[in-house]
Order: C-alpha cells, then structure tokens, then sequence
C-alpha cells in the first residue's frame, strides 16, 4: 500500500515536470524567433528624438504650472501634453520610466547646486514657530 502511494507520487511527478518541460519548450520555440523591433538602431534614435522633444518641452514651458502627471511622478505642463504621448509611444514603457527617473535626478542635483539662493537645498516649506517669543 504504502509502495504504491509513493509510485503514484513519483508518477504524478514525473508527469507535472513532462507538463512543465513541454510547455517551456513551447515557449522558447515561439519566443526564439521573435525579433523586437522596438531595440533596434532606427526604433532607438526614434526614441532618443521623442525623448529630447519632450524634455525640450519641458524646459521651454517651465514657468508654466505643471499639470500632468507621468511616470515617477515627474510633473509637466497641458502644453507638452502631445509631445509627451509621442514619447510614450515611440519608447519601451521601461524606457520611459528609466528616462523620466534620470531627469528627475538630474533635476534634483541642478536644485541643490543652483546659484540662485531661494532655490538652493531642499525644499523648505514655512515652519510654525516651535517656541514662544520671549518678551
């Protein structure tokens, strides 16, 4: 009883790890012969010049107030709205959210390193005196 449990087990198995190899197969032999497109040296440069449009934008409207939001929470103005869905599609999301975490970073650093005094450091929001005036 207790040997035929354990070659059912076996059995069962066995036919889980056919199952399993079978459809790994299946899927290399469909993924194998699939060329992206979207990598290629022409797609890339496409990509680069929807990237540059949108972050020219970006730059020529920013004394405009940032509406839109985009991935990693990278704020842009209703004005660079069509280049941005441009951008969109002619990169790899994961493209996208690489180049706007970039310039995100870029931006922060420009911040704390900016001449201009009021701009310089973290962002500092008016505080409630925490003492009492002394009379």
């Amino acid at each position: 009883m207790l040997y035929a449990r354990a070659v059912g087990a076996l059995q069962r198995e066995a036919a889980q790890a056919c199952s399993a190899m079978a459809t790994l197969e299946t899927y290399a032999s469909q993924t194998t012969h699939k060329v992206h497109f979207d990598v290629l040296s022409e797609a890339r440069h496409a990509c680069y010049k929807a990237r540059d449009a949108f972050y020219a934008c970006l730059e020529k409207e920013s004394d405009k107030k940032p509406t839109e939001i985009a991935s990693v929470g990278l704020l842009y103005p209703v004005e660079c709205r069509q280049s941005r869905a441009e951008y969109v599609k002619q990169c790899r999301p994961t493209w996208v959210k690489h180049f706007d975490r970039q310039y995100c970073a870029k931006k922060r650093v420009q911040r704390l390193l900016d001449d201009n005094e009021s701009r310089r450091g973290p962002l500092s929001l008016p505080q409630p005196y925490t003492f009492k005036p002394t009379r």
